[in-house]
């Protein structure tokens, strides 16, 4: 990047505001080009120890970044780790020849890290001994300023000037070696972020953001791992077709075998048996291979010893007994769906519907979206079964026990008060 590259970066917030006048042709958005080129991927222990040491004896926030293999692998690991900071540059590092980085997180323990969509990149940076202590989350920043478009390189483009390369976001990221061309989109992914971040801290400072912006990238740094789902086969798609019971767990079945597969060969389950191959075979209960063979997803392509294990699979779900087939659906934890509140508590949808109203107000004021005002969840829940006594100590109380940051409650509290008593 050029001095006039740089300088263009650091001024483009102050030099975006207006359009140009009717005769003269916008500037094209120039490509962002890797300051020092593309660091080399870094697959050993020796050449892992030095990118640790530079970085630790680097200095300010660290731009991080991973890329995986959604679509192609079995699970979320991270096959690509992406860093830079200043005084260190920046570092590709390769999770499959160095499965620990333990060492590296250590490093830059108490160093804020900067990543843009924090919530995807961190279970599996975790998985390889990364976690940071403190983060800023140029995503989720974006949108507690109000910005439309909040994908990195709509990011980079409106706040710093400058366009991403873009194609190999949803490539195979397993694949080795790495091409080059893939190797120099995912240094890129940090090129700026330390840029953008310090452009996004000033914006939200303006707007007055910036505290609540902190609350919120302290709440992610500090949350625990997510519980594995419970029942996972009941997202297939195209399980809302699913009626009866005995059709059910032929999808139990039929998930099961295909997930435990899938983690047998590390490939993406949907690779396996596509979601409407399942469904379709617990609609229409095959009795045998040659039935199972006309379904769409086990055409002439399947093996028969392939058919056979997934024509197992259903004759196992169709013998089952009353008693260990799966109920229709999981117990609800918390309120019944929206739609049901007009039958079953009209004051409860009363309630409900003048609280989005005032929620839906606020957010546009503050510019910013309703679910990170404050979760819908947590208004179907205060609204479903609000405090005994309307009192602003009792709403925020309320707010406070289902997970709203202190910053939500003082925007939320006073209106939510308002709603609920006025439809009590």
């Amino acid at each position: 990047m050029t001095d006039a590259q740089e300088t263009a970066a650091d001024t483009s917030l102050r030099t975006t505001g207006g359009a140009p006048p009717d005769d003269v042709a916008p500037a094209p958005i120039p490509l962002l080009e890797p300051r020092e080129g593309i660091p080399p991927v870094v697959a050993s222990d020796d050449a892992l120890a030095g990118v640790i040491a530079a970085f630790a004896a680097g200095s300010g926030p660290v731009a991080v970044d991973a890329e995986r293999a959604s679509g192609y692998r079995y699970g979320q690991r991270a096959y690509l780790v992406q860093l830079r900071r200043a005084g260190a540059g920046s570092a590709l590092v390769d999770p499959v020849g160095c499965p620990d980085l333990s060492g590296l997180g250590e490093a830059l323990r108490g160093t804020e890290w900067i990543l843009h969509a924090a919530t995807q990149d961190l279970p599996c940076l975790r998985e390889i001994g990364m976690t940071p202590t403190g983060l800023f989350d140029t995503e989720l920043a974006g949108r507690l300023a109000g910005f439309p478009r909040v994908g990195l390189g709509a990011m980079v483009e409106s706040v710093l000037g400058y366009s991403l390369e873009k194609g190999h976001s949803a490539v195979d990221w397993s694949t080795r070696p790495l091409p080059e061309p893939w190797l120099r989109y995912a240094s890129l992914d940090v090129e700026l972020l330390i840029d953008l971040r310090d452009a996004l801290e000033e914006e939200l400072d303006r707007q007055g953001k910036l505290e609540w912006a902190q609350e919120e990238f302290s709440a992610i740094a500090s949350a625990p791992p997510a519980p594995p789902r419970q029942d996972p086969w009941r997202r297939t798609s195209g399980m809302h077709k699913v009626r009866r019971r005995r059709q059910m767990a032929v999808v139990r079945e039929l998930w099961t075998m295909r997930d435990q597969i899938a983690q047998r060969r590390d490939i993406s389950p949907g690779k396996v048996l596509g979601d409407a191959a399942i469904v379709e075979a617990a609609l229409t209960l095959p009795p045998n291979t040659h039935a199972l063979t006309a379904l769409p997803g086990f055409g002439h392509r399947m093996g028969r010893r392939q058919l056979e294990q997934w024509q197992a699979a259903v004759d196992r779900a169709k013998e089952l007994p009353d008693a260990e087939l799966p109920q229709p659906g999981q117990p609800l934890a918390g309120p019944p769906p929206p739609r049901a509140w007009a039958d079953k508590d009209p004051a409860a949808a009363a309630r409900l519907s003048a609280a989005r109203t005032a929620v839906s107000e606020l957010a546009e004021r503050l510019k910013m979206p309703q679910e990170n005002l404050i979760t819908p969840d947590t208004v179907r829940r205060v609204c479903w079964e609000p405090p005994k006594k309307l009192t602003p100590d009792t709403v925020e109380d309320a707010l406070a026990g289902y997970g709203a940051r202190r910053w939500q409650i003082e925007q939320v509290a006073p209106i939510l008060l308002r709603a609920l008593a006025s439809e009590a």
